[in-house]
């Protein structure tokens, strides 16, 4: 039995535990703790939202951004709200996706290629199991079609420029905070133009963030994986190979 604990002990020591102490530091427990807490949230923001008890809530929020309105921050948020149409996302993704699998990038190609697709398509089955209708408070100034609940909007800016902005955070760590900020602050600007412009509720677009995070996180994660596989089969292929004497 002493044994048997002490090549377990020796197995996880050489083979085991060198594969996964590294995998687990670089994908930082903190982001698995931060997409299960958004998990949470838009389990918690949907159940409110089918009992129908956000409605005060969002109503005066929405009423509240209208007196904002005028011509030139109309033109402006327009602009802003176009960043974010998910079925631009996703073909700018897919192109994107491209460029990186040509240049030899497999992994980052491949999950940024699944993360716009299967962001869209949980969206759409979201939208589809809610069936929320859209805010009707005043006469729109752009044009919106299906149901509301959560903002494909939010959610694609979430897992298309957050993957994004991860990426280019990671090539270029020493621009690391500003790429960050400036996503966050290009994710928050696409939200807001959804309240502005009356097409959303708020907690349609606090869910869609939620729902992104969620998936955002699940790409993340398997970038990191694919990239610390590689990793392990070149020191595996670097490592001498023992030879053993009979």
């Amino acid at each position: 039995m002493q044994d048997l604990s002490a090549q377990i002990i020796r197995a996880w020591r050489d083979r085991v535990g060198p594969k996964l102490l590294p995998l687990l530091s670089t994908v930082r427990l903190g982001g698995l703790v931060l997409a299960g807490l958004a998990l949470w949230g838009f389990a918690e923001i949907a159940d409110e939202v089918l009992e129908k008890e956000t409605q005060a809530f969002d109503t005066t929020i929405l009423l509240s951004l209208r007196e904002l309105h005028n011509p030139l921050l109309d033109r402006l948020m327009i602009a802003i709200t176009f960043l974010g149409e998910p079925t631009e996302l996703t073909i700018m993704s897919l192109a994107l996706g491209a460029w990186l699998l040509w240049r030899g990038q497999r992994s980052e190609a491949t999950t940024l290629a699944i993360a716009a697709a299967g962001a869209a398509g949980l969206n759409v089955l979201l939208k589809d199991v809610f069936a929320r209708a859209r805010p009707a408070l005043w006469a729109r100034i752009v044009d919106v079609k299906y149901y509301s609940f959560p903002s494909g909007h939010a959610m694609l800016s979430v897992v298309v420029y957050g993957l994004l902005g991860y990426l280019l955070a990671t090539h270029f760590k020493r621009w690391r905070v500003g790429i960050l900020i400036s996503t966050a602050v290009l994710i928050a600007a696409i939200g807001f133009s959804r309240l502005y412009l009356g097409v959303h509720w708020p907690t349609d677009v606090l869910a869609g963030y939620a729902a992104g995070l969620v998936w955002l996180m699940t790409c993340i994660l398997s970038i990191e994986i694919w990239r610390h596989r590689g990793t392990i089969r070149t020191q595996e292929a670097a490592r001498p190979k023992s030879t053993s004497i009979k």
